[in-house]
Parts: C-alpha cells; structure tokens; sequence
C-alpha cells in the first residue's frame, strides 16, 4: 500500500513537471471545476471518504518524499556550505539557494522522469498498460538512479535491519530500504563536497586573523576583513561556474 501510493505520488509529480516541458507544444484547455459535498448514503460511501481522507494526508508527505529522492539534498546542502564558508550569512537569501536547487534538479532529472512519461504514464493514460505494470515500469529508473548514487555499505545496512536478503536485481529492492539507503549517501557526499569548498576559505581566514594579531588588532573581527578576499576569490576562479559543475557532474 505504501509503496503504490509513493510510486503513484511520483508519477503525479512527473506529470506535473512535463507540462513544462510540452506547455508550448499543446493547447491546455482548463475544466470547469464543481464541487458539490453530500452526506453519504451507503457504507461504500464512507469507505470512499476514508480513502480520500487517507489520501489526502498521505499527499502532504509527497514533497519530502520527491525531495529524498531526487538531487536536491546534495545539491541544497552543498549550497548552503558554500554561503557558511563565504560567511556572506543570508546571501544569497534562501529562496535564491533553493530555487537554484529546485531547477538543477529538474535539469538533472530530466532523463529519469522523461523516461518514466514516455514508457509508464503515456501508456497507462493510453490504456495500452495496467496500473501495476505502470508503477512497476515507471520505478525501474528512479530505482535505477538512486541506486546509481547510493553506497553499498549504506544500502546493506539497511537491508540487513530490514532482515532483507541482498539483491542485485532492481525490481526486489524496496523503495522503503532504497529510500534512507540513498539518503545518507546523499548526506556523506554531500559533506565531503562542502568539506571541500571550505578549504581555501578557512585559509583566506586563517591568515587574515594571524595579520591581525601580529598587528595587535585584537579587537577588529578577522571576518570583516577576510569576507572582500574570499569574494574576490570566488569571484576570480568563477565559483559559481565550478560548484554548478561539479554537482552536475557527479550525477553523472
């Protein structure tokens, strides 16, 4: 159950996200939309507002699990590292952070949901394929991706508290192992990324606080002084261009 509705919530989201792709290419007519609320009749009538309400909790949910699984914790938490190591605090402000994250992980989903539309949610709106064949066609490259990025160790880990037998075959891991599996992957690259970034500017800090103090300049922050040279030295190796690469690049 938990399964089908995180797979369903992810082909809902995909289908979102490819009518920008196509919004140029189809004319989108908007329904008129009624709603009419009655009390129910029959006991299958409550049953359906149970599902519904079932569903509808379930839903506030689908943003975190889109979230885990995808590019963006890598790729949010990377950014956010960067401003802590440029000291610049809310520059650039959270919303330009995660909006930068938000569309480089549809850039680099693109193949993965492109794949998932083409071979699992046309075919099913075309009746050439049942839902299960669905669900079962369109996780194979989301399982593929993450896979792709997660350790072996961490997945083991998992599988071992699950009391799962390892696997090499796509379609016998569950999402509900595969999911905090490539999650933490996620978590460690991510840090080794920003462990990274930070060291040519501890040194920037490093040395501007020992001219200070040399000069006695106890009461003056090293801070203020070291942030115009670590901005000059992002600016000059064009940080922006190298830390877009890099995450980009090691999707691929």
């Amino acid at each position: 159950m938990i399964k089908k509705t995180i797979l369903m919530a992810i082909i809902f989201i995909l289908l979102i996200f490819s009518t920008f792709s196509f919004a140029d290419q189809v004319n989108v007519e908007i329904p008129n939309i009624d709603l009419n609320i009655t009390a129910p009749e029959t006991a299958d009538d409550y049953v359906n507002s149970i599902k519904i309400l079932i569903l509808l909790t379930v839903m506030t949910l689908v943003p975190s699990i889109i979230i885990l699984m995808t590019s963006f914790t890598r790729i949010i938490i990377v950014l956010s590292l960067m401003r802590s190591a440029l000291a610049t605090q809310q520059t650039p402000p959270n919303q330009v952070l995660v909006g930068l994250a938000l569309f480089l992980t549809l850039f680099i989903m693109a193949p993965v949901y492109t794949d998932v539309i083409d071979n699992a949610i046309n075919p099913y709106l075309d009746s050439a394929i049942t839902q299960e064949e669905a669900i079962d066609i369109g996780s194979k490259p989301i399982k593929e991706f993450m896979i792709r990025q997660t350790r072996e160790k961490d997945l083991a880990l998992f599988e071992e508290i699950a009391d799962e037998e390892a696997t090499n075959n796509i379609s016998e891991i569950k999402l509900t192992t595969l999911i905090p599996a490539f999650v933490i992957s996620e978590l460690k690259t991510a840090f080794q990324m920003g462990f990274m970034i930070f060291i040519p500017f501890i040194v920037i800090d490093m040395i501007v606080a020992s001219i200070l103090m040399s000069m006695g300049m106890f009461m003056l922050p090293p801070v203020m002084i070291s942030l115009p040279f670590k901005l000059l030295l992002f600016i000059m190796v064009d940080g922006w261009y190298l830390i877009v690469k890099s995450l980009v690049e090691s999707f691929i």
